[in-house]
């Protein structure tokens, strides 16, 4: 199928879509298998931290998901996550992507608009979709003071910086290996009415579902997932070894391992796409 984009897949969606972050070639091989076996879209997403873990080289796996996706049965899109670095800001159309998420986040908010600015008028030049994010996901953590995104500010921001999505801060933090997180639906609900780009949601392994639904019925188009499937991966490779010492070819566990994140995608787009 035609690889597709980020934008587009939003434009058409009825609910939220949902992105994967990938790491390796079986991650993408799961993201695809598992949107394939829901009959869903999706969106393949590298990080600037999964291009560190491949030696500072995104063109390899991008090869790759740019492949996966143009052999997949459903449309799926490839989205540059988190970046940083202006460099790898400017791989991004050259290497398939159609959409980045620029992340100045870090940055007291005068720097964080300037520079979002700037990556937004690059990113349009080049025909890309661009996400930014206010707020903190990660951090100082969901709960600290500062750390939501207020909607008036939100507002300032996606005026001025002409981002085309933006990732909020609701009550998710990265990388959490429980579903504990509780979200502020009552914020999302403010966010949503001061604004009119695509609302993200970062962090969401650590979401139980039926926040995750109360989310997407509340506004959020786009939903992040990483931390979910690299611990669907792990587990399965953990029991794999665990059971056979003695192991040593890879392909037993690693095919285990797919298998296991292909299950949790197709389970997490069962339940955020509508039928």
């Amino acid at each position: 199928m035609p690889l597709t984009t980020t934008g587009e897949l939003i434009t058409r969606a009825r609910a939220a879509v949902t992105a994967f972050n990938v790491i390796t070639l079986e991650h993408i091989e799961a993201v695809v298998t598992g949107a394939e076996a829901a009959g869903a879209p999706v969106v393949l997403q590298v990080s600037e931290n999964a291009v560190k873990f491949r030696q500072g080289r995104l063109l390899p796996l991008a090869r790759a998901a740019v492949v996966a996706a143009q052999q997949a049965a459903v449309p799926v899109a490839l989205h540059l996550d988190h970046v940083q670095s202006d460099s790898l800001l400017r791989q991004a159309a050259d290497a398939g992507f159609g959409s980045v998420m620029y992340d100045a986040s870090r940055l007291p908010y005068a720097e964080n608009l300037a520079a979002t600015r700037a990556a937004v008028d690059w990113a349009h030049s080049q025909g890309l979709w661009i996400e930014g994010e206010l707020g903190e996901i990660g951090g100082k953590g969901a709960h600290a003071p500062g750390a939501r995104t207020d909607p008036a500010e939100a507002r300032s921001f996606v005026a001025g910086s002409g981002v085309d999505a933006l990732a909020v801060a609701i009550g998710s933090v990265h990388a959490m290996t429980t579903r504990t997180a509780a979200l502020d639906h009552a914020l999302l609900g403010r966010l949503a009415a001061a604004l009119d780009v695509p609302l993200v949601l970062h962090g969401s392994s650590g979401v139980p579902d039926h926040e995750l639904t109360a989310a997407v019925a509340g506004g959020i188009t786009k939903v992040n997932v990483g931390t979910a499937l690299n611990q669907a991966m792990t587990g399965a490779i953990r029991e794999h070894l665990d059971a056979r010492p003695e192991a040593v070819d890879p392909r037993g566990y690693l095919a285990e391992g797919r298998e296991a994140m292909a299950r949790t995608v197709e389970r997490t787009l069962r339940l955020l796409t509508p039928s």
